[in-house]
């Protein structure tokens, strides 16, 4: 099956940047208290239903893996980018780290408790997000649960330059209706929802979505 031309770009565009954007995003977290709050809730739902494996999916250089596993999630990290995926793996060296394609994982049927997917579905074309919600739903295990971010909107931005380097990159503003639409249809429940105001450096409001399996 011939790989889609955005993913090919995708993989190019983040092997290119990845060793810059593991410097330049080292300590967003630190400074950005409602990713934090976010993902501490996730970390919370799936420690109460069980606790169990909670894939990354999208890790890049591996920050937010590494922020779950201090969370006292059970975390590990797949990415497109293998360069990324070296980053990340150099970077903590304690976690397990992969390179694999969100609408293809090599994951077993219902073996995960969580699931993040964390400004990593922003690549894809809207047309096909469906298909990924669906595969993380596959991998999910009933009442298991999933966090997205991305940013809202509803437009495709081009970009030629990221991260110190000329890169050739599609990303897609999403809309949080049109989103909670999608996984309902993909068999999830929605949890929670939060959309904030950009701060320093965004140009649009950044939306949260935490998600239940329930069927």
């Amino acid at each position: 099956m011939e790989e889609p031309s955005d993913v090919t770009q995708t993989r190019v565009a983040y092997n290119t940047v990845a060793a810059d954007y593991a410097a330049l995003l080292e300590h967003h977290l630190d400074e950005n208290p409602y990713d934090r709050a976010v993902l501490a809730l996730f970390a919370d739902l799936v420690k109460a239903g069980g606790q169990g494996p909670v894939a990354d999916l999208g890790c890049g250089p591996g920050r937010i893996t590494q922020h779950l596993a201090a969370l006292k999630l059970d975390a590990f990290g797949i990415d497109l980018s293998p360069a990324m995926v070296e980053v990340a793996r150099q970077s903590y060296p304690g976690l397990s780290f992969s390179v694999g394609n969100l609408a293809r994982l090599d994951l077993a049927d219902g073996g995960l408790a969580g699931v993040a997917a964390w400004y990593s579905i922003i690549h894809t074309p809207p047309e096909r997000v469906p298909l990924l919600l669906s595969e993380f739903h596959r991998i999910l295990r009933p009442q298991g649960h999933l966090v997205l971010a991305f940013q809202v909107g509803d437009e495709r931005v081009q970009i030629i330059h990221g991260y110190g380097h000329d890169v050739e990159l599609d990303a897609y503003r999403l809309s949080p209706d049109h989103l909670t639409h999608s996984l309902e249809t993909a068999g999830f429940r929605i949890t929670a929802r939060l959309t904030r105001a950009p701060v320093t450096g965004e140009k649009t409001d950044q939306a949260y979505l935490l998600a239940q399996r329930v069927d």
